[in-house]
């Protein structure tokens, strides 16, 4: 390697909730040269920092403006109300936006939601962050409706959360600028949708395996083929039946009509 050489690594940008540790660990065992920085970023400046190349790659919040820039959506998220556990709701498994219309429901600057209305009566004040809207529930100030991962990132033992019908829905995308498609890119996006290290791309940069050794002085046999003990060739019928034996031929015999006698060759 000369000086001016830089090692390959990759850089995997991730937006709160997104836990991209499974992914993590095999890229880890089929590229154990190449590591894998994770880049934590917040959902609305996500796409800006894979356009300006902090981040290879990088786990997102749909919708994002799609400028240059490719995403593969890979799952949606259950919508939870993040409530008290001594809330009246509580006792419900599921609740939907009508149940929520005599609360105040906060809305953080950093909502990841995509709502036409958001249900119930708003706050005086939209909170900076979501985390800053779950000590406002915590403080008996509202509701907040959330991605459930957001619901468990930020939990806390006097909160709880229950489903929540009626409400947009976030999804999680994984996205990378379209002109930076490289192999190591491919890469992930194969380990992402779950293909294996023995597929085509899989083995692109994966270390080769190693050829099976093969017996100090001895060779395959031409065309494959395995040879009996004393070198020669196995002598069965390789359709089961043995060689006939003496100079008569039976019925599916390889001697002429009448048993020739073998080893005389026959005139022209």
């Amino acid at each position: 390697m000369t000086g001016s050489e830089v090692p390959p690594s990759f850089r995997l940008a991730y937006v709160p909730g997104v836990t991209p540790t499974k992914w993590v660990r095999i890229w880890n065992e089929r590229l154990p040269g190449i590591p894998l920085t994770l880049v934590a970023v917040a959902p609305a400046a996500a796409p800006d920092a894979l356009r300006a190349g902090e981040a290879d790659a990088g786990f997102v919040r749909l919708p994002i403006d799609r400028t240059d820039l490719s995403a593969i959506p890979l799952y949606t998220e259950t919508t939870v109300v993040v409530i008290p556990k001594d809330h009246l709701v509580a006792s419900a498994e599921e609740v939907s936006t009508g149940d929520l219309a005599d609360e105040i429901v906060l809305h953080p600057l950093d909502d990841t939601l995509d709502w036409d209305t958001l249900p119930g009566r708003p706050a005086l004040e939209r909170p900076a962050t979501t985390e800053d809207a779950v000590e406002l529930v915590a403080a008996g100030i509202g509701v907040l409706v959330v991605p459930q991962s957001l619901a468990r990132l930020y939990h806390r033992k006097d909160l709880t959360y229950r489903p929540l019908t009626g409400a947009p829905e976030s999804r999680v995308a994984l996205s990378w600028p379209e002109e930076e498609t490289t192999d190591l890119v491919e890469e992930f996006i194969g380990i992402v949708r779950g293909r294996t290290v023995n597929s085509s791309r899989g083995r692109s940069l994966a270390a080769p395996a190693p050829a099976p050794a093969q017996p100090k002085g001895k060779r395959p046999a031409p065309g494959g083929g395995a040879r009996g003990a004393g070198g020669k060739t196995g002598g069965k019928d390789p359709r089961g039946g043995g060689a006939p034996k003496g100079g008569k031929g039976g019925k599916g015999g390889t001697a002429g009509k009448g048993g020739g006698k073998r080893g005389k060759p026959r005139g022209r």
